[in-house]
């Protein structure tokens, strides 16, 4: 007898290649050996997009059309959307009284989530929701309404699947053995960086490319993609921290390789060999690059570290230590 598998995924956007190569690829492969339910889970996505329905609405639609694209079939796999379910919302209730909001914020999958999103919940997560604190409990709820036994993730999530696990046991020590426990299925693919170095594509980041774009926009982003993960740019003004020329102040020549050249640092005097364009020799200046873990870049006539941050939809660079847009 097949096995249940249920996942899910938030409709806040198009599919990209993080969610190909590290979800939707297994789910395909998955379909054939497991009675397979795939939940687009439009209540979770309104926990940080409460502001904005219309965009949760629209992207039901967008994503069923990316689920089918990637090759889910509906004759093998159920797709439902998780608002057409009352069960669950009701399950969600019950669940509610078992966690502690302790325990909740304990999740380092949801602490994690929170710090990501500054923009709605506060530097400090202090105007965050309990909607969304508490999405755990309702991610319980999805897996136990279809009695799913094997949920396919990855590592970041697993908190959120030890968090359903409990609440389950807790259930059948008070009602009986009614639930079941589910298990961790872990994806065999790797987990696909940002564009913009960062550990994870996603959407939320303004970091992915997605299943969507055209061969136009694709290209564009690969050129503009972040190889150096400390985003240093060629003619950015840097001050060294370290080695030798530290406290000097110059223009970035070039960065490659995790190697920085900066105008006046680590001069070394080399002697021209004889060539045909050079039959006398001579004496050259070439500038030895150093790791670009010792520079920092200058703003406002401060040194200071550089990240990326996502603002008004864009993707931009900013000084860590006073916030400031860079670029």
């Amino acid at each position: 007898m097949k096995k249940n598998i249920l996942t899910g995924i938030r409709p806040t956007g198009n599919l990209h290649l993080g969610h190909y190569f590290g979800a939707t690829r297994n789910w395909v492969l998955l379909q054939d050996e497991y009675n397979s339910y795939i939940e687009i889970a439009d209540v979770q996505a309104l926990t940080d997009n409460f502001n904005d329905p219309k965009k949760v609405r629209v992207n039901v639609r967008e994503l069923t059309i990316d689920l089918l694209s990637v090759g889910i079939d509906p004759k093998k796999a159920t797709i439902f959307i998780q608002s057409q379910i009352p069960e669950i919302a009701e399950l969600t209730v019950f669940y509610s009284n078992l966690v502690t909001m302790a325990r909740l914020y304990r999740n380092p999958t949801v602490k994690t989530e929170i710090a990501q999103k500054k923009a709605i919940f506060g530097n400090d997560g202090e105007s965050v929701t309990y909607g969304f604190v508490g999405y755990p409990v309702s991610q319980a709820a999805d897996i136990t309404a279809f009695s799913g036994e094997l949920i396919p993730v990855g590592e970041d999530q697993l908190p959120l699947i030890e968090q359903c696990r409990e609440i389950v046991r807790k259930f059948n020590n008070i009602y009986g053995p009614t639930l079941i426990e589910p298990e961790p299925l872990l994806s065999p693919f790797p987990r696909i960086k940002g564009l913009d170095g960062n550990e994870k594509m996603g959407k939320s980041l303004g970091n992915a490319i997605y299943l969507k774009d055209d061969e136009e926009t694709i290209s564009k982003k690969i050129m503009s993609a972040v190889t150096d993960t400390n985003k240093i740019r060629k003619d950015d003004l840097v001050k060294v921290i370290a080695g030798k020329d530290k406290d000097k102040t110059g223009k970035v020549l070039s960065v490659k390789d995790g190697k920085v050249l900066v105008e006046g640092c680590n001069m070394i005097t080399k002697h021209a060999k004889p060539n045909a364009a050079n039959p006398n020799g001579g004496i050259i200046n070439q500038e030895a690059a150093m790791d670009i873990s010792n520079v920092m870049l200058v703003v406002d006539g401060k040194a200071t570290k550089v990240g990326f941050e996502v603002k008004d939809g864009k993707k931009v660079r900013v000084a860590k230590a006073t916030g400031k847009v860079i670029d």
